[in-house]
């Protein structure tokens, strides 16, 4: 096989230099396809558009050879997106939106303003169901019993370390995730009522926090939303042998949020030796980190 050449614009092939490529993207050949990957993935984020008709093509190794390549590329945009976003916002950047950014790095096809609808439906369902000036408790019982009951979201204990515990996305579909993105989905829910929510990062654990002039309550969203005191949290430091930082119980901005969920992520692809994925996550944290 020839080496790959200089880079040229999709724009520039030739009609003849496309139909070379997908004769060759037709090929099932072992030592064939890396080459013309690679060819393809150097003619830019822009050859997407050009190869994406192929995605449906009649050849089934010409579609699936397109397909892979699409996906890499609309990867590598949202992955220059997301990273764009961390770098030129501060702590308290918009989160349901940077949730949604890192999403797309992983499920670039997801449909988000599906996702957003489907988040505003189940606030408008819980906003008939709140009694205006009721007791926090009492608001916060409602909230539990349509999240954790009618809806079925639970705390995925079972795959505790599922890579997709941590993308809103597949949390919403499957109804299960980790501490961090159950506490996500409950404050987006939350925020939709304008209710008084933020994030608590636990050493180890992630929870909520409701605070008014009237009460301040902890929610644990990976036990189906249990309610807990501040003294209840204390008790969770010392018990595991941590330092009682003010910290600990203080609301995290969207930044260290979103920072924890790329840990995570950063860890489990780590274990499971994927390099790529576990590099791309490194990037995003350094990004959040600043």
């Amino acid at each position: 096989m020839d080496q790959v050449g200089s880079v040229t614009a999709p724009e520039e092939l030739s009609q003849s230099e496309r139909a070379a490529l997908l004769t060759l993207l037709a090929d099932d050949d072992r030592v064939v396809y890396p080459a013309i990957r690679q060819k393809i993935l150097s003619l830019g984020p822009a050859v997407a558009d050009w190869l994406r008709p192929h995605t449906l093509s009649r050849d089934p190794t010409l579609r699936r050879h397109a397909q892979e390549i699409v996906r890499t590329l609309d990867r590598q945009l949202a992955d220059n997106i997301f990273l764009g976003f961390c770098l030129k916002n501060g702590e308290a950047f918009d989160l349901e939106r940077g949730a949604w950014l890192l999403a797309q790095t992983q499920y670039p096809d997801i449909n988000v303003a599906g996702y957003q609808a489907l988040l505003d439906s189940f606030a408008a369902d819980l906003r008939e169901r709140v009694e205006t000036g009721a007791d926090p408790a009492k608001v916060l019982a409602t909230l539990n019993r349509y999240v954790f009951e009618d809806l079925g979201f639970v705390g995925n204990q079972e795959n505790y370390y599922d890579p997709e515990n941590n993308y809103l996305n597949r949390v919403l579909d499957r109804r299960s995730g980790n501490p961090i993105n159950l506490c996500l989905v409950y404050l987006l829910l939350g925020w939709r009522l304008k209710l008084p929510l933020a994030g608590i990062g636990l050493p180890g654990h992630f929870i909520c926090r409701f605070q008014s002039s009237s009460a301040e309550l902890y929610i644990d969203a990976f036990n189906r939303g249990k309610l807990l005191g501040k003294a209840d949290c204390v008790q969770y430091l010392l018990q595991g042998n941590f330092s009682l930082r003010d910290d600990y119980l203080a609301p995290i901005t969207s930044r260290r949020l979103l920072l924890r969920i790329c840990g995570n992520l950063h860890q489990i692809y780590s274990h499971l030796e994927q390099t790529d994925a576990a590099t791309r996550f490194q990037r995003y944290m350094i990004a959040l980190a600043r």
